[in-house]
């Protein structure tokens, strides 16, 4: 069994003491367990280039893991496409699941520091649902983390960015993220 950490993110503290209580009165939930909450984040980098030059794997692994603070796994190509030479089982890409505290402290990095250093940024669109509460969204340059050293990278690269709610109700997971701090465009 794992020895509980005393320390609770800002953003999870944020969840229980404000969002839990504005979704349960806007929705009206009778009950705690009714209400949305984030369940994961998935990063993800695919970059085909990757089977022909092993360090643009390395690479990606390494900046990712700085990114996530969690080692992410190298993704293979399920089938061949002789178009864009690939075989099956070459690397693709690299993705990383992150849950609980780590989660928590990511989504607050990604919109307090990551977001807002986007160039030309006007807000997230707010049609990136997937219809079962899902949101995901793209990020064209690694470089807007703060944790990516400018000088060591070897290719400027995208990353998606997936997060899972446990509601189906796309509604629902646009207020919860709204809630939470989502910087989504205005309408209008």
């Amino acid at each position: 069994m794992t020895k509980k950490s005393p320390y609770e993110p800002r953003l999870k503290t944020r969840y229980r003491q404000e969002v839990m209580g504005l979704l349960k009165e806007k929705f009206g939930f009778a009950n705690d367990l009714e209400i949305p909450r984030l369940e994961k984040i998935v990063l993800n980098v695919g970059m085909g280039e990757m089977h022909q030059d092993s360090k643009l794997l390395n690479s990606a692994v390494e900046e990712l893991s700085l990114i996530s603070g969690q080692r992410p796994v190298a993704t293979r190509a399920k089938k061949a496409i002789s178009n864009f030479k690939i075989r099956k089982g070459n690397p693709v890409g690299c993705a990383v699941t992150l849950r609980r505290n780590q989660m928590y402290e990511f989504l607050d990095r990604l919109i307090s520091i990551a977001i807002p250093r986007i160039k030309d940024f006007r807000g997230l669109p707010d049609r990136s649902f997937d219809g079962h509460g899902n949101y995901s969204f793209g990020v064209k340059e690694q470089i807007v983390f703060p944790e990516i050293d400018y000088d060591r990278i070897e290719k400027i690269h995208g990353l998606d960015i997936t997060l899972v709610t446990s509601t189906e109700k796309d509604t629902e997971a646009f207020e919860l993220l709204k809630a939470m701090g989502m910087p989504f465009a205005l309408k209008g």
